[in-house]
């Protein structure tokens, strides 16, 4: 019922509705592009392989393990530091490039090009259906015709990008423990979380009738530093976040009192990040588009992070990880990929540190694996960066470490760093009713 009177009420405020591919078209995937609407063939140069279905687990892999590099026999093809970077700028993000002249020891090694990503089966035959059936609404602020899989394979502009990204499939529920990484002044600072998610999208299960607006459901309990031990949160995403607006509350241990939020989305400060992470950074962009006008640029083959095996393996200590200016670069993999670029660019009446965004989209998955970020006098001041995994598992490819680089202050911040830490459970027993401000407090004690 729901459901139903928002779509009524959404559709009375339609300013252009986006429209469908023709089953011609829709007919492609599978065939001449992939499930999820990449271009399946390889490039001309043999630089770029076919896609062939992902990759499979390698042998002796075990759920529960830190997942092992099915490419630790690759050879780098090269490297690319400030010295020789000229030959290559077309190809980074000038973010990247930027951290490449802005720190001598900072380097990129670059490796062949694996096209990894996969989703399960269900996944694509969504897909295929939504190809002909979704559509943006509300002047693209809410999707209508799916309920799992990438809603738009075949998009035609930046908005049906940006919801690619963030509807991909990222599995059902997943219980992790990982830690945050603050470095100001060259000085890292380490938040330990226990996360749950909950995904109602990309359920199986969830169909048009019973989708509810809703998105997902996200609940952490920190568990160090002891000063902040026990302080926990917990948001109800909706899927149309203007219709219906994000809810979060915060448990405190030291008045042992819930309070809701008032706001955790657009350019407010997530909490516990020293203010250098906002909340729609989260997963390289989450929530609303609606405070940005999106334009596709089109599709570019870039060096970007893929198949980030190395900096996620088990035992490896933190501070190997993280320098006091940038990532250890001998940990990170970069490869050549296709990937949509999408620029955002900041709607008159609106405030954000980033005036435009300029996102780069692995074309297989959909996941942004990077995004260039200017002020409002158009200066590049920051960098993001996604450094993705295909978890076996499920399959499911997505980010095992982000990245966000402020480049006036040299501060930077780092989540996901899990290599001391028990492996994500993608089976973890939860359900909405463990995601309200009641299961809010139970949990902070």
């Amino acid at each position: 019922m729901y459901r139903k009177f928002a779509i009524a009420m959404l559709a009375a405020f339609v300013g252009q509705t986006q429209a469908k591919v023709d089953a011609t078209q829709a007919e492609r995937l599978g065939r001449d592009l992939t499930p999820l609407g990449a271009e399946a063939a390889g490039n001309q140069a043999g630089t770029i392989p076919a896609w062939t279905g992902g990759v499979q687990p390698p042998a002796g892999y075990e759920v529960g393990m830190h997942h092992p590099d099915p490419y630790s026999a690759d050879a780098s093809l090269y490297r690319i530091d400030a010295g020789n970077l000229d030959q290559h700028r077309q190809q980074l993000p000038e973010g990247l490039s930027d951290l490449l002249v802005r720190y001598p020891d900072y380097f990129l090694q670059v490796f062949p090009t694996r096209r990894s990503a996969a989703a399960p089966q269900r996944i694509y035959d969504a897909t295929r259906e939504n190809a002909v059936n979704a559509e943006l609404i509300a002047n693209g602020n809410g999707v209508r015709g799916a309920a799992a899989g990438i809603p738009f394979p075949i998009p035609q502009d930046g908005m049906e990008v940006i919801w690619n990204h963030i509807l991909h499939y990222k599995g059902e529920q997943n219980r992790f423990i990982n830690n945050q990484a603050v470095v100001v002044n060259g000085k890292t600072s380490l938040i330990r979380r226990d996360r749950h998610l909950y995904y109602v999208y990309n359920r199986e299960g969830t169909t048009l009738e019973n989708l509810d607006n809703t998105l997902l459901y996200y609940k952490y309990v920190v568990t160090a530093p002891a000063k902040l031990a026990g302080t926990a949160l917990v948001v109800q995403d909706p899927l149309d976040q203007v219709l219906t607006t994000r809810k979060a509350w915060r448990y405190s241990p030291d008045n042992r009192r819930v309070r809701r939020l008032p706001t955790l989305a657009y350019d407010s400060v997530q909490p516990d990040t020293s203010g250098l992470a906002t909340a729609d950074v989260v997963d390289s962009y989450n929530g609303a588009p609606d405070r940005y006008e999106w334009q596709l640029v089109g599709k570019q083959e870039m060096i970007v992070p893929y198949n980030s095996y190395a900096v996620h393996q088990k035992g490896i200590a933190y501070d190997s990880i993280v320098k006091s200016q940038h990532l250890n670069p001998e940990l990170l993999r970069y490869e050549l990929h296709r990937v949509w670029v999408v620029d955002a660019t900041l709607r008159t009446g609106y405030n954000h540190p980033y005036q435009t965004r300029r996102f780069y989209v692995d074309e297989d998955s959909w996941q942004i694996v990077a995004v260039d970020l200017r002020d409002s006098k158009g200066e590049l001041i920051g960098v993001q960066e996604s450094h993705p995994i295909s978890y076996y598992e499920l399959p499911m490819f997505n980010s095992t470490l982000e990245t966000l680089y402020h480049l006036k202050s040299g501060d930077y911040f780092v989540d996901g760093l899990d290599n001391n830490e028990p492996m994500y459970d993608f089976t973890a027993q939860m359900s909405p009713r463990d995601f309200s401000p009641q299961a809010l407090r139970r949990e902070g004690n």
